[in-house]
């Protein structure tokens, strides 16, 4: 149930997600997101990611 007694809508299932073999833009290296990417956006490994989002 959500907040007020209504179900719950949208949010994080319990199940497991989905995941999707991407290859870095960056280093090439192979990896999994929890996400599908957009075509023609680039996809960044763990590592690589966070090298990005610390510059």
């Amino acid at each position: 149930m959500g907040f007020g007694g209504g179900p719950r809508r949208g949010g994080f299932s319990s199940g497991p997600r989905e995941m999707h073999k991407v290859v870095c833009s960056d280093c090439g290296q192979e990896s999994e997101v929890p996400f599908k990417p957009a075509e023609g956006r680039p996809v960044y490994c763990r590592e690589c990611f966070q090298k990005r989002k610390n510059q």
